[in-house]
């Protein structure tokens, strides 16, 4: 069985049409760049730097990418776009591999974590409510038993949504009266998913508090209080960012980032625009694994990140 053996075509197509904005964005920009170009030279790298950085790939991880290529295409010659896509792709997905964990096939979590707590953070706005909704269907369609939890006691709106995302899927959510304290939430929600041998136990959190340390200070209490019921949680901090907003998702992961302990990243929103590129930024600069993407509206449209697969539908051609 190949790499990408376990990559459905419909998860393909999926992933192509997400991407399609972005790829058609950085095919126009590359298609210029080597115009009249026999080899790669100091003006197409320079042109290549533009490229990426206005991909939103930011500039530090686009100047290490650019470093790659210059390295490996010292004393070749690259006369064509495609050419030039495959070294891209498998500069990308190297530098890649070396930020992340392994790509892991489907969603799933570790059988000897039952059970396995993740605590989603993020922004109001970004698809927070939504991707966890969306990841509660793809674990109860992998048969595991999920509880989630709507600690985000400080808005009506989060605690409904999340409400109506139980419905839909059909797993149970524990709630309290607004303005309830969101560890106590965390709390029932915990035991409720432990006396009731779940397998996965999902917590919304607050988007937003006032200040930094506050949101430190709320996060820190949520975690404290869980580890009464289950010792070691969370064991997934999972950051959302909406990859539409660029750059601005760059300063969101800094905050969280810096508030908690964030060990996976989930960016949603990459089927309308032309930013995906904030991918492979994020995924270096933070040193944090991107575990799932956002291409869509449906609940089969969040997937689990796999960077191949995503360098090669960003840039075409054929497999790496």
């Amino acid at each position: 069985m190949g790499i990408f053996s376990f990559f459905s075509k419909d998860k393909k197509e999926t992933l192509d049409k997400g991407l399609s904005k972005t790829k058609e964005s950085v095919f126009s920009k590359l298609s210029r760049v080597i115009v009249g170009k026999s080899k790669v030279d100091d003006e197409v790298l320079d042109r290549l730097e533009e490229v990426l950085i206005t991909s939103d790939v930011g500039v530090e991880t686009t100047l290490k990418i650019i470093t790659r290529i210059e390295k490996r295409a010292a004393n070749d010659k690259y006369v064509s776009q495609d050419e030039l896509n495959e070294l891209l792709k498998d500069e990308i997905a190297s530098l890649l591999t070396e930020n992340n964990s392994e790509d892991v096939a489907e969603f799933s979590v570790p059988k000897d974590k039952k059970p396995y707590v993740i605590m989603v953070v993020g922004v109001n706005g970004v698809g927070k409510t939504t991707t966890i909704g969306k990841l509660a269907y793809q674990f109860k369609k992998n048969g595991l038993k999920v509880y989630l939890g709507a600690a985000d006691t400080f808005r009506a709106a989060a605690v409904e949504q999340l409400c109506i995302w139980g419905e839909r899927v059909g797993v149970p959510v524990v709630k309290q009266k607004m303005g309830s304290d969101p560890a106590s939430v965390a709390f029932d929600a915990l035991s409720s998913a432990k006396a009731n041998d779940a397998d996965v136990v999902i917590i919304d959190t607050a988007g937003r508090l006032h200040n930094k340390i506050g949101l430190m200070n709320e996060l820190t209490k949520i975690k404290n209080v869980m580890q009464r019921v289950v010792p070691g949680a969370p064991d997934e901090v999972l950051l959302v960012l909406d990859g539409s907003t660029g750059q601005n998702a760059f300063e969101q992961a800094k905050q969280f980032t810096a508030a908690t302990e964030v060990n996976a990243l989930a960016i949603t929103k990459l089927d309308g625009t032309a930013k995906g590129g904030v991918v492979i930024g994020i995924s270096d600069q933070f040193k944090t694994p991107v575990k799932y993407i956002g291409l869509g509206e449906r609940m089969e449209d969040l997937q689990v990140f796999n960077r191949r697969e995503f360098v090669d539908s960003l840039f075409g051609g054929k497999k790496l």
